[in-house]
């Protein structure tokens, strides 16, 4: 199969060498007017399409950008992807995409995409622990920013939004509305999004002088079929408790269906209080009271911070916060019984 005109091709009937063909394409070369108009009919006639990529690796850059998230059917991730790329495009860098499903070995290998020089940077987001070996291959580069879960001990630029504030805001609203028994329900408890959410449900207790109950805090997989799992450990607890801060929304998803299982009600028998504000929040019945983070804000503000530090090599590795928001429907009640506005 013919792989269409070269460069040789294009030499030939312009009258030129293939060095100096070259070396226009690659703008090392200017040309008399007539010859470069006499090269562009060539290019034309031959419908020789420049190959902008390879064009890029010759000046040693690719003017591409890579993502790699655990998973793409997480709205989450889809989410992040899309500001990440549209903030990419608006610097004239393409994004490329991995998928890592939390395999450390597929992990590493995209890391091998800065050595080969297919992109200029990484934004890497794992959310799974670590044992040290992801952080140990991410130290040996310099261009990449870590987004949504930290790598402990990595030295790289990150981007998470504010867990502590968001559950402080959370459960300081639970509180607010009459609930005084309130369980957490989270993910793997070795994640810094796990730890930094109970910090804030443990900090809202204590700012309302209610006690902190370890056996009313379950971890997890940030997973629905896991809320649906701890929807059973709760119901059997004495006294039950009136409310529950899920880690994700999607726990607080599988909460809603397991409560309905075991003939509970949410928000009669307990208030929900979800975290992240997903599509599917606002879709579920009732629809679910949950702090908002901004998936396309870290996406952005991450490519923003990885830019930075391609452009600044000495430029000192950064953490940033991305803001949160309480988003209140129909899943927390007062518990006078007054339904707060859908």
């Amino acid at each position: 199969m013919s792989k269409g005109p070269t460069i040789s091709d294009v030499a030939t009937l312009a009258g030129l060498s293939k060095g100096a063909v070259s070396r226009y394409l690659n703008n090392k070369l200017v040309l008399p007017t007539e010859t470069a108009a006499r090269l562009e009919a060539a290019i034309q006639t031959l419908g020789f399409r420049r190959n902008h990529f390879a064009q890029r690796l010759s000046r040693g850059t690719s003017e591409t950008i890579g993502l790699i998230v655990p998973e793409i059917s997480d709205q989450f991730f889809a989410e992040l992807a899309e500001g990440a790329e549209l903030e990419a495009a608006s610097a004239n860098y393409g994004l490329i995409l991995g998928i890592g499903r939390n395999d450390v070995s597929r992990e590493i290998d995209f890391l091998r995409w800065l050595d080969t020089h297919m992109v200029d940077g990484l934004l890497f987001v794992s959310n799974r622990p670590d044992d040290g070996q992801l952080r140990d291959h991410l130290n040996r580069y310099r261009n990449i920013v870590i987004l949504d879960e930290d790598i402990p001990g990595s030295h790289a630029s990150k981007v998470f939004c504010d867990n502590v504030q968001g559950a402080l805001y959370g459960v300081r609203h639970l509180i607010s509305t009459g609930h005084r028994r309130i369980a957490h329900v989270s993910g793997p408890s070795a994640l810094m999004s796990a730890g930094e959410r109970l910090s804030g449900y443990r900090q809202a207790l204590e700012e309302a002088n209610l006690s902190f109950d370890p056996a009313r805090v379950l971890n997890g997989l940030y997973s629905r079929d896991y809320g649906r799992q701890a929807a059973v450990a709760l119901s059997a607890m004495h006294p039950r408790p009136d409310a529950v801060f899920a880690g994700s929304d999607y726990i607080a998803i599988g909460l809603i269906e397991g409560f309905l299982d075991l003939g509970l009600t949410v928000p009669g028998d307990l208030s929900i209080l979800g975290f992240d504000d997903i599509a599917p929040a606002d879709m579920v019945t009732p629809r679910l009271t949950t702090i908002r983070q901004n998936a396309q804000t870290m996406g952005r503000e991450g490519v923003r911070q990885l830019l930075a530090t391609m452009r600044h090599p000495a430029r000192p590795a950064m953490e940033i916060r991305t803001p949160i928001a309480l988003v209140r429907r129909g899943s927390v009640r007062h518990r006078r019984g007054q339904n707060l506005p859908i």
